[in-house]
């Protein structure tokens, strides 16, 4: 075995700067240049204070101008602006739900899409009331995906996975009337209430945004990741790799990008067919390999093991490598870049959602009816391009991690099962894990997730922030281009465990896990809200109290807001290295940043030095177990 060791962001930088020179010979730009062109970035737009909701602006607020036209102050604009985007992140994750919704009903016996967890399956029938004794297990699948359908537009109730969080989060979201109606429902009304002549006072604005991120984390996002179990298999430990090493110079590479897992894991499955591997040997490639960009990655890698090319701000790269014969996107995230850029190369840049369609694309539409059909067109379409490929651009970085991903709540309950003395303790439970933090020998843990961001030097947030956290004894949940961060610098091998404390490395050595646990894809981290609420019921502690907290320190989308807001309501403090668009106003920033704990005891905290970040986080983390007397 060779020996272990991190890659750093300086190697990271040093192999994009290679792939750089390329672009510059073949005239491309970058998201580097890009940046560049648009700084310095609009304040008004940073801080909040800009409104063009209507057309009798846009207005600004500033000391000459303290008030739009309508006569809105700086509070209700900057409120109005962050439900805005809190909206539009909910109906985006929300509506990636929907799609597997709808996949799951089209799963068949003899069709594209198969029920791979009928286990799992049987469990959300009984959670929505289905009927399941002596039925055929897909006209079970048909019920609960219509029966999950119809939580996207029921008029009356509540969303149904709100009944997994502990009683007390419950009574706070019915006490604070944040609990989330259909999830539909919350988006449009996040609209209305922003429509010029709506609402204007923050608090409103505010407690609409908390109830609309529920809707997406208990409500669509939960969905998303409960459905594409049922369909495509509960996580459960594989090991992979990760970093632009794992593209192959003597193979056909296709990319997968973007956030659907219905595309991709058909993309997968026919290129690992014989058919599509001995087409590719006639087209003079020695094999196929995919690997993946983004959270469309994280889902295939923790399902089937296929290594992960990079995260958000690497998406460029596997094009500059020259050595990518397409890469197919479905959803959310994408550069529109990765048009005008794979002209610059061979690259086919395959577009397949009829929502995130791009000029400069080959747009071939993907549907759960056809998904075999289209599949298998674009993979032939990728392999025949293997022949255009242009040898004198090739380059392929020589960097690569190991890493073992798939830990769903299903596998870390395995895991804890697995060192628990069935003589003395029950299995099933989450306490092995809370006897961990009582005793001390872990001090706490952290969900650490999003985006990379251009605003924060990339990747470099995440790694320098998740080995300060592991050197304390603190464990980590990760997911999204955070995981994929941890991944690449090699955080997801299990050898990782030399870098902890004592206590945590006994943990990652008794357990056999690594102290950073790939838990998914965006939408996942709803299995984090699951596993806290589950920690809560088995130690008997309010989710606020167990010593936890959130953390987001490259943040760049709506969805990460929508995410931050169903987090902090579930009673999770959250810690940012980017600022919010909302600190123009002082009653939004102070609502966000500590008023917040009056109504769901979690709020906001906002530091942009990320060692002074860690030692915030390390420091509530400590305040909790004093509060809780551990």
């Amino acid at each position: 075995m060779s020996e272990f060791k991190l890659t750093t962001v300086e190697e990271f930088e040093a192999a994009t700067e290679r792939l750089l020179e390329t672009g510059a010979k073949v005239g491309a730009d970058s998201w580097q240049l890009r940046v560049k062109n648009q700084t310095p970035h609009c304040k008004f737009g940073e801080s909040g204070v800009c409104c063009r909701i209507c057309s009798m602006g846009p207005c600004r607020i500033t000391k000459k101008a303290p008030r739009g036209i309508c006569g809105c102050d700086v509070h209700g604009i900057v409120g109005r602006n962050y439900l805005r985007f809190t909206a539009g992140g909910a109906a985006t994750h929300s509506d990636h739900g929907r799609e597997i919704a709808h996949t799951l009903y089209e799963a068949s016996a003899d069709g594209n899409y198969h029920v791979k967890d009928p286990e799992k399956l049987l469990r959300l029938a009984a959670e929505f009331g289905v009927e399941t004794e002596g039925r055929d297990i897909y006209d079970i699948a048909h019920e609960v995906a219509e029966t999950g359908l119809m939580e996207y537009g029921k008029p009356f109730g509540h969303q149904v996975f709100t009944k997994r969080a502990p009683q007390h989060t419950q009574e706070i979201w019915d006490r604070e009337e944040i609990r989330p109606r259909a999830i539909d429902r919350e988006v449009s009304c996040s609209m209305h209430m922003t429509h010029m002549g709506c609402s204007s006072k923050p608090e409103a604005l505010i407690r609409q945004s908390l109830r609309a991120g529920l809707s997406d984390g208990w409500g669509g996002s939960m969905m998303g990741t409960e459905f594409s179990d049922v369909l495509f298999g509960t996580p459960k430990e594989v090991e992979t790799e990760a970093n632009l090493g794992v593209m192959v110079a003597e193979n056909v590479n296709i990319v997968v990008h973007g956030h659907d897992p219905s595309l991709s894991e058909m993309i997968c499955e026919y290129a690992d067919s014989k058919e599509m591997i001995d087409y590719a040997k006639s087209m003079g490639a020695q094999g196929i390999t995919v690997s993946g960009v983004c959270c469309t990655s994280n889902e295939v890698a923790m399902r089937r093991g296929i290594p992960m090319a990079g995260n958000f701000l690497q998406q460029e790269n596997v094009v500059l490598t020259g050595a990518c014969e397409a890469i197919i996107v479905d959803v959310q995230c994408i550069f529109p870049a990765l048009g005008p850029l794979s002209k610059c190369f061979h690259t086919k840049f395959i577009t397949t959602s009829p929502i995130a369609q791009m000029p400069d694309s080959d747009f071939i539409r993907f549907d759960a009816k056809t998904a075999g059909e289209n599949a298998k067109q674009i993979v032939k379409m990728a392999i025949e391009n293997f022949k255009n490929r242009k040898p004198e651009l090739v380059h392929i970085p020589d960097m690569k991690q190991k890493a073992v991903v798939g830990f769903s709540v299903e596998q870390i309950e395995k895991k804890l099962d697995g060192v628990t003395n069935t003589h003395v303790d029950e299995t099933g439970t989450m306490m092995p894990l809370v006897d961990c933090v009582k005793s001390g020998v872990l001090r706490g843990a952290v969900a650490m997730v999003g985006c990379n961001n251009p605003k924060v030097r990339p990747d470099s947030a995440h790694i320098e922030l998740m080995k300060k956290l592991i050197a304390n004894d603190i464990i980590l949940v990760v997911s999204g281009c955070s995981a994929q961060a941890a991944a690449k610098a090699g955080l997801m091998d299990k050898r990782a465990k030399d870098l902890c404390g004592a206590g945590l490395k006994r943990v990652c050595e008794l357990a056999d896990i690594p102290p950073v646990l790939h838990m998914g894809s965006c939408v996942d981290i709803s299995r984090m809200m699951v596993l806290a609420a589950r920690i809560a019921k088995d130690s008997g502690w309010n989710i606020s109290q167990i010593p936890l907290v959130g953390c987001a320190p490259e943040w760049m989308s709506e969805k990460a807001v929508s995410i931050g807001n169903y987090v902090v309501a579930t009673g999770i403090d959250t810690y940012l290295g980017v600022e919010p668009y909302a600190y123009g106003s002082e009653e939004v920033d102070g609502l966000l940043k500590g008023g917040l704990t009056d109504w769901v005891e979690a709020c906001y905290t906002v530091e942009h030095d990320i060692d002074k970040l860690g030692d915030m986080m390390i420091e509530r983390i400590e305040e909790k177990r004093t509060a809780l007397g551990i």
